[in-house]
């Protein structure tokens, strides 16, 4: 593996991998274990109640929202792309951007993308792990969440 920023990116980007796996996968307990020391704002600048901290706020987050069918998943399949990662090794924190794509099939909903947009991610290292600081997700295209979703995005 690469030395300094180079295993320090490749780091940050298998966090990111995992959360795509663990959620498709239906993972709920997974994915918020990614934000134990972090936090998920659902909404650019938005107000208080948009941020969800630590482990227990993501999991009520996405146990709220999240539909999951008979198969324990929400058959979905989170792509990431258009990463960029900026590391700070000497300050110990980093920063990304990415693309999302979500697809879905369900029985009554034939596959389909659902919704795209971009994270805006931060990173800090704890007990000289990276992981999640902060996560910030912003919607760009919707079209049928309702079968993935237990409310409306837009």
């Amino acid at each position: 593996m690469p030395d300094g920023a180079g295993a320090s990116e490749r780091a940050i980007e298998h966090l990111l991998y995992a959360y795509a796996e663990r959620i498709d996968q239906g993972d709920l307990d997974g994915v918020a274990e990614l934000f134990a020391h972090g936090r998920i704002r659902g909404v650019a600048d938005g107000p208080p109640e948009t941020v969800f901290e630590g482990r227990d706020g993501v999991r009520a987050m996405y146990g709220a929202s999240v539909r999951l069918y008979a198969d324990g998943t929400p058959r979905t399949k989170h792509l990431t792309t258009n990463l960029q990662i900026e590391v700070d090794e000497q300050a110990g924190t980093a920063r990304s951007r990415a693309y999302y794509s979500v697809t879905q099939a369900t029985d009554a909903l034939p596959l389909q993308l659902i919704v795209t947009g971009r994270y805006e991610d931060t990173f800090h290292r704890v007990d000289g792990r990276w992981e999640f600081d902060t996560r910030v997700m912003h919607v760009d295209q919707v079209g049928d969440v309702s079968h993935h979703l237990k409310y409306p995005l837009r």
